[in-house]
């Protein structure tokens, strides 16, 4: 599949260090809003610097790969459609749910397919855990925990201000790896509980030439909530801008017969850890499920080699529950209510224990 890159930020970096060994896509060309940052690209992997709207329309471009900031990625996604490009973009699917739910429907009017990061849910850490839930290791699925805290973007990056306006905050920033893992993991939800807090107005950036600078804050900073899962299990997420540490795993999921330690969403490989009622301490599992030294890029090279008529595993319909699911919490947070999730979507197919999808090359 013959892939062009619309966004060359530092995220693309990743993308293209890991297609350089997938044989199912292969980089033709590059735009970005700064025609310098992507001319810089194209001479370094050999292809054509382009702009926006000649890429989209590129007769050799058979997917766009949306690397845009968030506010961009409907746009972006829109124009490579009406082209009747498949597109795979970066996370969130879009910044709102209007703009995201636009994107799906031109797709299927247009006969293309959308897919979404994140693809950390495809490497052997989250397949491995995803297993043993399918193979009934833990018995009935109970509950799951899922907790991100950080003491803030600030202390590193030299231009935090998106991370505290509206879009942003670590719900909608880390979000997405958690909540598609749960889904993943236990399935669709269904309605949501939550609350939110605000603990500084104010935020010091750390780093870079504006450091020492105050920016506002203007969105929940801590973020809990509980997720229902259509199946009756209970997620409980906790997301976090404002604590400084914390001993928790990333994600436990509990049953009636053990319970699992599951590695970090964030990345896509780790231990997996099991402890059945009648142990005394954690095991780790065997890796048996997932793409093997798995990167950004893999749930690119998924939808390249799946069928015309089947979802591939990160794709448009996941993603815009996860971004539903969100939404839905900061809406229950805001009002003090139960909030139904008006979406749902398929858990992606299992991804069988082996190496990238479409092969690696030599």
């Amino acid at each position: 599949m013959r892939v062009g890159i619309v966004g060359c930020g530092a995220i693309s970096g990743a993308y293209l260090q890991t297609f350089a060994r997938l044989e199912a896509v292969r980089l033709v060309a590059v735009a970005d809003i700064d025609a310098a940052r992507a001319q810089a690209v194209a001479d370094e992997q050999g292809v054509r610097a382009l702009t926006v709207d000649e890429l989209v329309s590129d007769a050799s471009v058979d997917v766009v790969l949306n690397l845009t900031i968030p506010a961009a990625h409907a746009e972006i996604a829109l124009k490579a459609i009406a082209a009747g490009k498949d597109v795979y973009g970066e996370k969130p699917l879009a910044a709102t749910l209007t703009d995201a739910r636009r994107v799906l429907d031109a797709a299927v009017a247009a006969g293309v397919r959308v897919g979404c990061a994140p693809d950390t849910v495809l490497g052997t850490g989250i397949q491995t855990a995803r297993k043993a839930v399918d193979d009934g290791l833990i018995g009935t699925p109970i509950a799951a925990t899922a907790t991100m805290v950080t003491a803030g973007h600030e202390r590193w990056h030299p231009n935090p201000d998106f991370y505290y306006q509206p879009g942003g905050g670590p719900l909608l920033d880390m979000g997405p790896y958690y909540v598609t893992a749960l889904v993943t993991l236990l399935g669709p939800v269904a309605s949501v509980i939550g609350a939110t807090s605000n603990t500084r107005a104010t935020r010091t950036i750390g780093s870079g030439p504006r450091a020492g600078e105050t920016i506002p804050v203007n969105v929940g900073t801590h973020v809990t909530g509980v997720l229902v899962h259509e199946s009756g299990a209970l997620s409980t997420l906790m997301m976090s801008f404002d604590a400084i540490a914390t001993r928790a795993s990333n994600i436990e999921v509990h049953g009636t017969r053990a319970s699992l330690i599951v590695p970090d969403p964030n990345g896509f490989d780790g231990d997996v850890r099991i402890r059945d009622l009648a142990g005394s301490d954690w095991t780790t599992l065997p890796v048996n499920a997932g793409y093997r030294g798995a990167a950004r890029g893999y749930g690119l090279a998924d939808l390249a080699t799946t069928r015309p008529d089947t979802e591939a595993r990160a794709n448009g319909q996941l993603a815009y529950q996860v971004l539903d699911i969100m939404q839905s919490l900061l809406d229950a947070a805001r009002d003090g209510r139960s909030v139904d999730v008006a979406s749902t979507c398929d858990r992606p197919a299992t991804v069988p224990l082996g190496d990238a999808p479409g092969g690696v090359r030599e």
